[in-house]
């Protein structure tokens, strides 16, 4: 009898509590105010970062967007073999002095970012990191700010975006692990492929930029990111990209910049730029 009432007393329990799904936790939002978007760019061995920087130029430049305090970072990469892709005179078009060079000087580049970082969080904003790449550089600035700031809650105040299950394979598990453990990870869909749940930026179909864009700046950046593209697809065994080799356009690691400023609901690169360009 006694077994009964515990029995029933639990399935009442379960019937009246209610119960929370997933879904209903709250999204946090990127606060274009105070928070820092840290790109990281592994630009290695793939030339794809160099059109996802033109891209995410495209958007900074947007009047929707150009409020946004940005900094990138050229070399965040993992454990992939391979020769690198010199992206720095696209970064300096892109970005001005807004950005570092980690595959030249890892350290310096750490420093530098740490700074931006601490001042951000010090305001009371968040890092929000579109993890273009591998979360190598990422976890070696987690552990920077973890060390200096150790009454900081970084699951809750740095926030890292992925989206490729390869940019994963290819962290070094030490840091992949470390990053899930001590930031907020999100992973979402994969932006190679459309209808999934993130745009979908990689096209064999070449896109006619002439027709949306109209800021010169901008087209020498897209130029710029497409001539270098070309230099070095496929060159002395770096990975070679099928999309851009037949003439269209790969930037499919700024789908976790799309997710960080909640405008994941784009579907392709056409999409992209009859909305974003200008």
């Amino acid at each position: 009898m006694r077994c009964y009432f515990i029995y029933l007393f639990v399935l009442m329990a379960l019937t009246i509590s209610p119960v929370v799904s997933s879904q209903e936790v709250p999204r946090v939002a990127f606060d274009q105010d105070k928070d820092l978007l840290l790109a990281n760019f592994d630009c290695k061995t793939d030339i794809d970062d160099l059109h996802s920087v033109a891209a995410m130029a495209t958007l900074l430049r947007h009047p929707n967007f150009n409020g946004v305090h940005a900094y990138a970072v050229a070399g965040a990469y993992g454990v992939q073999e391979g020769l690198y892709v010199p992206p720095n005179p696209l970064f300096d078009v892109a970005f001005g002095d807004q950005w570092s060079d980690a595959h030249a000087d890892f350290g310096r580049a750490l420093l530098e970012v740490y700074i931006q970082a601490k001042e951000t969080l010090d305001a009371g904003g968040d890092i929000w990191i579109p993890e273009a790449g591998q979360s190598d550089f990422s976890a070696a600035l987690l552990r920077q700010i973890r060390e200096r700031n150790p009454d900081l809650d970084t699951r809750n105040r740095i926030h890292i975006v992925q989206h490729s299950d390869w940019n994963e394979e290819v962290t070094s598990q030490e840091s992949l692990s470390y990053v899930k453990q001590f930031a907020d990870y999100i992973k979402i869909p994969d932006g190679n492929a459309v209808d999934n749940g993130s745009p979908g930026f990689r096209s064999d179909e070449a896109i006619p930029l002439g027709n949306y864009l109209k800021d010169p700046e901008l087209e020498g950046i897209w130029e710029l990111a497409i001539e270098l593209g070309h230099r070095y697809n496929g060159m002395d065994g770096r990975y070679l990209n099928t999309s851009v080799q037949a003439g269209g356009l790969d930037f499919s690691d700024l789908s976790e910049t799309c997710y960080i400023l909640g405008i994941e609901g784009i579907r392709d690169g056409l999409d992209f730029f009859r909305t974003y360009g200008q």
